[in-house]
């Protein structure tokens, strides 16, 4: 029996859920290594939920040093079938103003040392992710937002940088000419493991500066971000309580048939640790 059904995964500034009841933290245990933190498992609204800290309670974890494998194969482990991830990012669009918030249906991948994916090691699976993002429950998300009265935006693609250092400033204005909505440092790679897992996946971005491009603003440092962050991860968390609900999970999105025939290796040929690393994973790709 899932022990829950909607998995959180907070960014910066975002530690905890207000409104979680009957709360108890559960260490899981993955093949791939811990997840950033102990997960948080309650009830929201009458949902079983999961809540992860991407960079674990206190914010000791880089974007390049988070197990994002771990985190994934942990709310998948759990039973979790969608992911709300709210994630810090920097406006590249004039119209996104620092306290707006962002539903990204795309994402351009420009990190470097991350792993990305489940297979590998003897199973070699190639999943789509034309379209990232759950169309469902990113639509969900807007209209919580709306209803909580927050400037939403519905679209755009999310850049996803290496970092921890932000742009340089030719950096910014090549990514702005790109015609990418949002810069972050860690979204995409959670979108492709939460695909390859058969999970439902959206991102809340929360819109704190204008990197370093706008000629007008003060260009982005730490302090600054944390002031913004306060006002944005209280709305966030009242966009999460206003869509999670008793029918959050009634959509009939496909999100869990990513996987689906996309594995290419003959399976007699799989050596058998990596078959039970993969267990769950491979049941999803029909395997």
């Amino acid at each position: 029996m899932a022990e829950a059904d909607i998995g959180v995964i907070g960014g910066s500034g975002l530690y905890d859920i207000e409104g979680i009841e009957a709360v108890r933290e559960v260490a899981v245990e993955t093949p791939f290594g811990a997840p950033s933190d102990r997960i948080h498992i309650g009830t929201l609204n009458a949902v079983p939920v999961a809540f992860l800290p991407r960079h674990g309670r206190g914010h000791g974890i880089l974007p390049s040093e988070i197990n994002f494998r771990a985190n994934i194969y942990a709310m998948k482990k759990l039973g979790v079938r969608r992911i709300i991830s709210v994630s810090a990012v920097g406006s590249m669009k004039e119209e996104i103003a620092p306290g707006h918030i962002v539903l990204p249906d795309q994402f351009y991948d420009n990190t470097r040392h991350r792993i990305s994916t489940f297979f590998g090691e003897g199973i070699v699976g190639h999943v789509s992710v034309a379209d990232p993002v759950c169309a469902e429950l990113a639509d969900r998300l807007y209209h919580a937002g709306r209803q909580q009265g927050a400037k939403m935006h519905r679209g755009g693609t999310y850049l996803c940088i290496e970092g921890p250092q932000f742009s340089t400033r030719a950096e910014s204005l090549i990514y702005r000419s790109w015609g990418v909505a949002v810069i972050g440092m860690t979204n995409v790679t959670e979108a492709k493991l939460a695909r390859e897992a058969g999970l439902c996946y959206a991102t809340v971005a929360l819109s704190t500066d204008y990197d370093c491009w706008h000629e007008e603003e003060e260009d982005v440092k730490a302090d600054a971000v944390l002031q913004i962050l306060k006002q944005n991860v209280a709305t966030a968390k009242a966009i999460i309580r206003e869509a999670v609900g008793p029918d959050a999970l009634s959509g009939a999105c496909a999100c869990h048939e990513g996987a689906r025939g996309a594995i290419l290796t003959d399976p007699e040929r799989f050596p058998p640790e990596i078959r039970d690393r993969l267990a769950i994973l491979l049941q999803e790709a029909g395997t």
